[in-house]
């Protein structure tokens, strides 16, 4: 999710979970070629596996930053043709390229001769007036001739006009239907769900059609979720971290970050839901939303955030709430 799952969200996510696969924000091709490729390129040994997600349309310029992403560790390259904003249309990339299968074939056999790690696609069920399980069948048919086998399917289509990249993300109504359906037909591919999902009950739920689940707001909105994902899908045994533990570990990373000239709320802005639902989680966020982005914090303000959430910090700044 651009803005929101860089490397320091990526890290505080790997925390709570060892085996789930993170993905980064997207990143344009024309960025990783001209633009400052190693700050873009950047993640933490212990992100893996993780994998680098592109946009763009030319198969040159895609190949071109396949490698860069291959060469600097990424588990896997993930093309992103679900995106439905006005700026990445305006560079003709994103959900717009569903309508031209073909393309999208030549962008993956491009970037499949440059690498040899997995080629994934990220998909929209559907755009605009293309809206049928056949037109859907259609797209992935013609992509995995071209050598892909995975794809993760947002169950919702993408309106390319009248809606803005949010309502795009709430108007059209979800479809898992449609993706489960792919799956029965499809049985040679990984297919992989996605939009709407909230918990890992549905999770569960939708394993029961598909190979796999990726969950995008809710695990930024709600990331403590994440704790529990080892141990229900993975057959860890290990207790989940408490959510202090979370931070405990996290503070490290941070502290690094600091001595290297970074700001505290590059990396808190990310943890703000981290006690979402637990009694003074508001207080918990608007000490940190206050305080990190000023100039010269440190853990200090980390601690006085955990403080409110723990009763142990005093504050006049609102009443306790969830």
């Amino acid at each position: 999710m651009m803005d929101w799952t860089d490397r320091h969200c990526r890290y505080f996510h790997r925390l709570m979970t060892t085996h789930a696969r993170l993905y980064t924000e997207m990143v344009t091709a024309d960025a990783l070629i001209y633009g400052p490729r190693e700050r873009l390129l950047k993640f933490a040994t212990a992100e893996h596996p993780v994998a680098l997600q592109l946009g763009g349309s030319d198969p040159v310029k895609l190949a071109e930053a396949a490698t860069f992403g291959a060469e600097a560790g990424y588990d896997e390259i993930n093309l992103n043709v679900g995106c439905p904003s006005d700026r990445v249309q305006s560079g003709t990339f994103g959900a717009c390229l569903m309508a031209e299968p073909g393309v999208v074939a030549g962008l993956v056999t491009a970037m499949r001769h440059a690498v040899s790690i997995r080629v994934t696609v990220k998909c929209r069920i559907g755009i605009d007036d293309q809206d049928q399980d056949q037109d859907l069948a259609r797209f992935i048919d013609c992509v995995a001739d071209a050598g892909c086998d995975t794809f993760i399917v947002h169950a919702r289509k993408a309106w390319l006009s009248g809606l803005s990249p949010k309502q795009n993300r709430e108007v059209p109504p979800l479809n898992y239907a449609r993706v489960w359906r792919l799956k029965e037909a499809r049985p040679d591919l990984n297919i992989i769900i996605n939009g709407g999902i909230s918990s890992l009950a549905e999770c569960q739920d939708h394993l029961r059609h598909v190979d796999g689940v990726m969950v995008g707001r809710a695990a930024y909105q709600t990331p403590y979720m994440l704790s529990e994902v080892d141990q229900t899908f993975f057959g860890v045994s290990d207790t989940p971290l408490s959510r202090r533990a979370v931070i405990e570990k996290l503070k490290p990373y941070i502290a690094e970050h600091l001595q290297s000239g970074g700001r505290l709320n590059n990396i808190t802005r990310h943890v703000l839901g981290l006690y979402h639902g637990q009694k003074r989680a508001r207080l918990y966020r608007r000490h940190l939303s206050e305080y990190a982005p000023k100039l010269g914090s440190d853990l200090s303000v980390l601690d006085d955030a955990l403080g409110c959430v723990e009763g142990l910090h005093q504050t006049t700044r609102g009443p306790e709430a969830a």
